[in-house]
């Protein structure tokens, strides 16, 4: 892989091309960076993952001004319209009354108590929550393709050397030189293993199949979730959509495609029911394995997605911890790229996402406790069944699951530091979220700008006001949209904040 250490192909080469490097790979390029995305597969894979985006991804695409193609995604789905039409009257729906389920356990519309701050409202982002992971990886890929970004498909990660200015990735074909290397490539990364990250966690307890599929002898077999002396299984008739999850750990191969057969047999080991698999649509085999690497950087390579961190898939979780962690990448890998991150800026990336990955690695073992079929396990089930059909249980469960109340630990007084940024309405008839579009930091300052000059170009001033009368006085939103800071004008922390996250201001105020 001989090549001068002084010519760079790309500022950024991102391995893999899923969702979270198709996000990654947008907020580079609106960042100003050149980075190219190699995707092992030829094409976006057609099996049915995850069908769900939270609150933080909806605001994440909303601040990207993706949020019209994104309800379209969702309105071109037959049965989320279905569904959806059947919560509002106007088949709007709104994310928290989309509670889902915890360990198989529905929680219903009607227990959510919408009066809660985090839930009362419907706003944009509320629109939308029913989406595919598959739809939303082509409405990445053609919002990366909009902003330029080279999409290499068929291409894989094979290997790559660091020195101390860049990287060089070896594909099979002609090396590339980069800056940086981002994994994006999935639970088995490679790139993780080559840099020798740690990965530790605890090792799988089922082997559960998802599937849509035309099945003979289900007639008689419930809708829905529902447990059984071997395990859990799901039934969705209407979608030919079944889900079984048996325990007694991990498949003996995990490396070879699962078969119809292999469905067909854990049909039966979980439900009973003597069923004939007749044709697979779309069919997938995973466990719980719950690992994460211990940091998310190492020296010129970082990691984002199921590179990361893996874990039962159950709720979407994944998908929406991949997007998030792109959202928070992206805009500090830019900037330490562009030369204008302060220092430390990039270990924040790891701060901050890793907390969050800890806890849905945590959130979906215990999902996996509750489902255990002993009877230990099975008791408890019975006691958070009966918290999870009280108002409060179910509204806890809810604001978890959509996750309204993520926030960063970020220094500061005001409760919305740290938080995602309210999408205020604006006196000009805006709303807050549409200012984010092009990747810069956001300074609300009606009064006038306030301590802005010399970060004219990593920073938009809005000079309209809230509508909102409990709205601060002056706001500093990240580009990720995060609340740096609030407070009122004049205050000497808001200048420390904008060196914090922007580093120096440049020497032309212009």
């Amino acid at each position: 892989m001989a090549r001068s250490r002084a010519a760079f192909d790309y500022d950024v080469v991102v391995a893999g091309g899923g969702p979270a490097g198709l996000m990654l790979a947008g907020e580079l390029r609106t960042g100003g960076v050149s980075v190219v995305v190699l995707e092992r597969l030829t094409g976006i894979a057609p099996i049915l993952k995850a069908g769900t985006v939270n609150r933080p991804s909806v605001e994440a695409l909303y601040r990207r001004g993706l949020l019209s193609r994104l309800r379209q995604a969702q309105q071109e789905d037959e049965w989320s319209v279905s569904f959806m039409s059947a919560r509002r009257p106007d088949g709007t729906g709104a994310l928290p009354r989309f509670a889902g389920h915890f360990a198989a356990i529905m929680l219903g519309d009607g227990m959510l108590d919408e009066s809660d701050p985090e839930l009362s409202g419907l706003h944009p982002p509320d629109l939308v929550d029913l989406v595919h992971q598959k739809q939303v990886e082509a409405l990445l890929a053609d919002h990366a393709a909009g902003l330029g970004v080279e999409v290499r498909r068929g291409i894989a990660l094979t290997g790559f050397e660091e020195d101390a200015d860049g990287v060089t990735v070896a594909t099979g074909r002609e090396p590339i030189r980069c800056r940086w290397l981002v994994g994006c490539d999935g639970g088995r990364s490679a790139v993780r293993k080559l840099a020798g990250f740690d990965f530790p966690g605890t090792d799988p307890e089922i082997t559960a199949y998802h599937a849509v599929a035309d099945l003979e002898g289900l007639q008689d077999l419930e809708v829905g979730w529902h447990t059984t002396a071997t395990g859990v299984y799901v039934n969705d008739p209407p979608r030919r959509r079944i889900t079984t999850i048996a325990f007694g750990g991990a498949p003996a191969d995990r490396d070879t495609p699962a078969t119809a057969e292999e469905l067909a047999a854990s049909i039966r080991q979980v439900t009973g029911a003597d069923v004939t698999v007749t044709g697979v649509t779309s069919l997938t085999r995973f466990t719980d394995n719950a690992r994460q690497a211990t940091t998310y950087r190492r020296g010129r390579v970082l990691l984002a997605g199921d590179a990361a961190h893996v874990h039962s898939p159950f709720g979407g979780q994944g998908l929406n911890l991949s997007l998030g962690d792109a959202m928070n990448l992206g805009w500090k890998l830019a900037a330490t790229v562009r030369g204008t991150a302060p220092d430390g800026l990039l270990d924040t990336y790891t701060a901050e996402r890793h907390p969050l990955g800890a806890w849905v690695l945590d959130w979906t073992r215990a999902q996996i406790a509750l489902m255990r079929p002993d009877p230990y396990a099975r008791a408890l089930r019975e006691v958070v069944v009966d918290l999870a059909r009280t108002v409060d249980g179910a509204t806890y469960f809810a604001k978890k699951i959509s996750g309204v109340g993520q926030r960063y630990e970020i220094p500061g007084d005001h409760p919305l530091i740290g938080a995602s940024a309210p999408d205020y309405e604006l006196t000009d008839g805006s709303r807050l979220a549409e200012h984010l579009h092009d990747g810069r930091a956001l300074l609300l300052a009606p009064s006038g700008p306030s301590g802005d000059a010399g970060y004219r170009d990593r920073l938009r001033t809005i000079t309209a006001a809230p509508l909102d009368d409990s709205a601060p006085t002056v706001l500093f939103v990240r580009p990720d949209g995060y609340v740096a800071w609030a407070g009122e004008p004049g205050d000497d922390a808001l200048a420390q904040a904008l060196k914090t996250w922007l580093g120096t201001p440049s020497d032309s105020a212009g």
